[in-house]
């Protein structure tokens, strides 16, 4: 058990393929320097087990790899411990099977995986019914999409799907760090 982690499991990917675009199409999307910075922070904070950027494409990988050295060994390490420590987090996969295959291999039984959408999906599990198999130490993958949503493969083949977070108002376009913190918040925080 890891420094400040509660007895559950769960681990966070962020999924730059297949997603989808504007048009409904498979795409891929491009990482985005802020996201690694405070989906990780965010990781940290809640005893997130391990934050995975899933992307098939050697460029990002490379992007990625390069940001990490940068806090696990450069200047940013000596300059920011606390960023060091969230980094230690981030790791890479190219597909969302690896991801699930590490875990797997880590914990001995595969994780159940969430999806998250900012629609309505099937197969949908409330939050308070999520928060208590993540407290019964059920290992879990909270499932995280770029660009305009996962691509059905990756939906249609979960488990479960949360429930999209709805303010007060119509507007529903939240950044995925946004959506990241408040579903750690919901599922791990220490509110109740």
């Amino acid at each position: 058990m890891k420094e400040g982690q509660g007895d559950f499991c769960v681990n966070i990917a962020l999924v730059h393929h297949p997603v989808l675009g504007k048009k409904g199409e498979v795409i891929g999307s491009a990482i985005t320097n802020l996201d690694l910075h405070d989906i990780a922070r965010t990781a940290k904070t809640y005893g997130i087990d391990e934050f995975y950027i899933v992307t098939p494409y050697t460029d990002q990988q490379e992007l990625v790899e390069e940001i990490i050295s940068h806090w696990q060994n450069g200047h940013g390490s000596i300059s920011n411990p606390a960023r060091k420590e969230a980094f230690r987090l981030v790791r890479l996969a190219k597909t969302l099977e690896e991801v699930t295959t590490q875990i797997m291999a880590k914990q001995s039984q595969s994780p159940v995986v969430v999806t998250t959408s900012a629609k309505s999906q099937e197969r949908c599990i409330s939050f308070h019914d999520a928060r208590k198999r993540v407290d019964k130490g059920e290992p879990t993958l909270l499932v995280f999409g770029t660009a305009h949503g996962l691509a059905p493969e990756i939906t249609d083949t979960a488990d479960y799907t949360l429930p999209a977070i709805e303010g007060r108002t119509d507007y529903n376009h939240l950044s995925v760090r946004a959506a990241v913190a408040i579903i750690c918040d919901r599922l791990l925080g220490n509110w109740d």
